[in-house]
């Protein structure tokens, strides 16, 4: 469904939905698309593009959590390795096994880590993806090249998923249109309309491409706004304590060549007791992450120069080619919606579970918050079985545990970067059969064409320069200053689909070329 005709459908006056999501992350796009594969009638609204924030920023990885597993944190480690395997079922053009190396640089280190792992793929049972195993010195010298030599005395490989976080988001929401969900992109929520016996019965919203405002009636309304959920929260109850504690995760990407490997490293335990992961990403590396504590909330955080400082210092110190600033091709920096507790003096933002937590209010709203990733599907399916538990509608069973997601694919060839799309490749290839103008490159160095910008702006409500650039293709995280070269020709091909001005397309060039000097380090 295009944008034009969700707005048509919004802007009927006995129009009612069942359950209205109010952000377009992953978990208000998992919260419809379970809704609306029970069928119930549902709408989403996304303030900005879907996954803008915290989920195009992730480490790329889904997986059961090592870290947790060191934490004694159980419950969680089984919960998300059982979701990882769920995932890699029900999305294998997205989701791949990838395996992690952990360097042994002292005696114990080996078998330590190898008893540890092995742990973790006892509880991942039958959805696991495969054994972890010691491995020789040699062994790891051949399979990562890029790690340091000197002292390695063996090494630890074991199995996580990895997967590409925008690209699912915009799965998620093909699939819950896929459903009849109702998805919209750039519609702003600004304040919850409310019933005689002050019980939330929709919301109020403003279209911000066109300004119009709507008023959408909904039986329930969810509240998966990540970092911002306090704010909805508040419009429906000034007083309301506080839900969300943001911390900040740092990435730098880096040329493949700091790996030299298909395989990814982990560094079980950095200087602040964190791991960091270099992994294999499109045809680069990913180096993070940090975990800082941050008071305001942003659409588009920024990097603290000693996050960055951080990263390059420890992952210098494993691997043979050290990267510098100069080697950055992209950083970019995500805030967790980490649910807020009452946390020990002295109690940093890594000891803070990352477990989910959800909320119901007086007045009925329904709020959810924490979590990652990997879990997105089951507390998609917690916050509908908690809508039909406190009786808003009536009981349908969950169906998304073996459902599989929009494009579907499983034999996938990744040696090309649009595996990504799965079947819809068909569909794009139609846009170059019809116009050989469309197989053209956006830049010589990278294969995304011309045909993926004209099918997300038909297919995947693609609005601007940096919907395509930053969440359809991942130009932007992968290398920003080849997604500036890349602005000009996708400004003009979105403003013929689109039908805008040249002015239009100046302003769209202007504003990400602002917007991706964010993502550029400067010496």
């Amino acid at each position: 469904m295009k944008r034009k005709d969700v707005l048509n459908l919004l802007s009927q006056k006995d129009f009612e939905c069942d359950i209205l999501v109010v952000g377009g992350g992953a978990s208000g796009l998992g919260a419809a698309v379970d809704a609306a594969s029970r069928g119930y009638k549902v709408v989403l609204c996304e303030q900005h593009d879907f996954a803008k924030g915290t989920s195009s920023r992730s480490t790329k990885l889904v997986h059961g959590g090592v870290r947790y597993l060191q934490q004694g944190n159980l419950h969680l480690v089984v919960e998300a390795l059982r979701e990882r395997g769920r995932l890699r079922l029900n999305a294998p053009h997205l989701v791949r096994d990838m395996r992690f190396i952990i360097g042994a640089y002292r005696w114990w280190e080996r078998i330590f880590y190898s008893i540890g792992l092995s742990f973790y793929d006892i509880l991942a049972g039958r959805l696991g993806l495969g054994r972890s195993l010691p491995m020789m010195a040699e062994s790891v010298r051949v399979e990562l090249p890029g790690l340091k030599k000197k002292g390695l005395r063996g090494g630890v490989v074991y199995h996580d998923g990895q997967f590409d976080d925008a690209r699912l988001a915009i799965t998620l929401m093909l699939t819950a249109q896929d459903h009849g969900a109702n998805c919209i992109n750039y519609f702003k929520v600004n304040s919850l309309l409310k019933s005689n016996n002050n019980r939330v019965c929709g919301v109020k919203a403003q279209d911000k491409l066109s300004g119009k405002e709507y008023d959408i009636k909904s039986k329930v309304v969810i509240n998966a706004t990540g970092v911002f959920v306090d704010g909805l929260i508040r419009m429906d109850d000034p007083n309301a304590s506080k839900k969300v504690s943001p911390s900040q995760g740092v990435h730098l990407v880096v040329d493949q060549k700091f790996l030299s490997s298909d395989s990814a490293l982990m560094i079980p335990k950095t200087k602040d007791g964190r791991v960091l992961f270099g992994v294999p990403w499109h045809g680069k590396v990913v180096l993070g992450t940090t975990d800082t504590p941050m008071n305001s909330y942003s659409l588009e955080p920024k990097a603290l120069e000693e996050e960055v400082n951080f990263i390059l210092d420890q992952a210098g110190q494993y691997l043979e080619l050290k990267p510098t600033r100069k080697d950055v091709l992209s950083v970019f920096a995500g805030l967790r919606p980490l649910a807020t507790v009452e946390k020990k003096k002295g109690c940093k933002t890594k000891e803070i579970s990352r477990s989910h937590k959800i909320y119901c209010s007086d007045s009925g709203l329904l709020t959810i918050t924490g979590g990652k990733w990997t879990t997105y599907r089951e507390m998609s399916e917690e916050i509908v079985n908690m809508v039909i538990k406190k009786g808003f509608l009536k009981a349908r069973k969950c169906v998304t545990k073996n459902m599989k997601l929009h494009g579907y694919l499983k034999d996938v060839n990744r040696e090309k970067w649009n595996y990504v799309y799965g079947t819809d490749v068909e569909g794009i290839n139609e846009i170059i059969s019809q116009n050989n103008e469309y197989g053209k490159l956006l830049h010589s160095q990278y294969s995304f064409t011309q045909a993926q910008v004209i099918w997300a702006a038909r297919k995947e409500m693609a609005q601007t320069v940096e919907d395509v650039l930053a969440r359809r293709v991942r130009a932007l995280f992968l290398d920003a200053r080849a997604a500036i070269q890349m602005a000009p020709k996708v400004a003009e091909l979105l403003a013929v689909e689109l039908g805008k001005t040249q002015e239009w397309q100046e302003e769209q060039i202007a504003e990400f070329d602002e917007l991706a000097k964010n993502y550029i380090l400067h010496s």
